[in-house]
């Protein structure tokens, strides 16, 4: 299989799991809209939902980087980067996004910002350390391909999904607590009535699910989108190695930002126990390295 048709392949599995979400709002729509007999109640729920959404997707950049800790450098900070950055953003047709550096051992980066032209790359002074050229610029042709491939935005459209789910699934659970239900009178099987319930609980649960299969594709595209930036997928096999075999666990990192590392940045027991396997937005590691060495450009 070449870097070509990996990449059309994920791209057709990622908006294959996005009309999976659509259909998952508009059934759990109908059955809101069916146990209330309110319509509108469904729709105040998911304008509000877009509203705070849009407010993340214009700001969820500086959230990203005051919770990484991260810091912007200038080009005379660090020449070298700033020369394998812009010279893999001409390759790539991107402009140079700003570059920002975390202070933390652990070799790691991630890409944020609303679009190619206010996009950022930011890498840990661990990876700069502990990298071959070759090696560092896998990792930042992998960053450029999230904002080459608009997964950013792609993320955005994500999260006003999960937002719309949740949202509505706690208005139903609290109307129906307080009796605001089918009227009594309703000669609907009560059977009925509690399965409409549980479908309502377990809708956000589906949503994650779709969300995180999302972030794995994604991940897996940028790979492949990366290596043919750099025509040489040995080089980001080589780093993710030397990133998963890395123990250094990082200070500030937290489950609401690991999905846009290149790598699940939690370490050790963090990232055995139970509750950071369920959300893990990464696929296996070996498996992207995999992928990467069998693949021909």
């Amino acid at each position: 299989m070449t870097l070509y048709n990996l990449a059309e392949k994920n791209v057709r599995k990622t908006w294959f799991l996005v009309i999976m979400f659509l259909v998952l709002i508009i059934a759990l729509g109908w059955v809101f809209a069916w146990f209330f007999q309110e319509p509108t109640i469904l729709i105040v729920a998911v304008i509000f939902s877009i509203l705070t959404s849009l407010g993340g997707y214009w700001y969820s950049d500086k959230l990203v980087l005051g919770l990484a800790g991260a810091k912007e450098i200038a080009e005379n900070d660090n020449p070298e980067l700033y020369r394998i950055v812009e010279n893999l953003c001409i390759t790539a047709g991107l402009p140079t996004p700003k570059i920002y550096i975390i202070n933390e051992e652990q070799p790691n980066a991630f890409a944020t910002g609303r679009n190619k032209d206010h996009a950022v790359v930011a890498v840990t002074s661990g990876l700069l350390k502990k990298l071959e050229k070759s090696e560092l610029e896998g990792v930042i042709a992998h960053e450029l391909s999230h904002i080459k491939n608009k997964d950013m935005l792609l993320q955005t459209i994500i999260v006003v999904l999960v937002g719309i789910v949740a949202i509505a699934s706690n208005m139903f659970l609290r109307l129906s607590f307080y009796g605001g239900g089918r009227n009594r009178d309703s000669k609907v099987s009560p059977i009925l009535q509690v399965l409409a319930l549980v479908a309502v609980v377990l809708a956000p649960i589906a949503a994650n699910l779709i969300k995180l299969a999302i972030s794995r594709k994604r991940e897996f595209l940028a790979d492949a989108s990366g290596a043919l930036i750099t025509r040489y997928p040995e080089g980001l096999a080589s780093a993710l190695e030397k990133i998963a075999s890395d123990p250094n666990p990082m200070r500030r990192a937290n489950n609401a930002t690991a999905h846009l590392y290149i790598s699940n940045p939690f370490r050790g027991k963090q990232a055995k126990s139970w509750i950071t396997k369920l959300y893990s937005t990464h696929p296996p590691i070996e498996e992207r390295i995999k992928a990467l060495r069998g693949m021909k450009v």
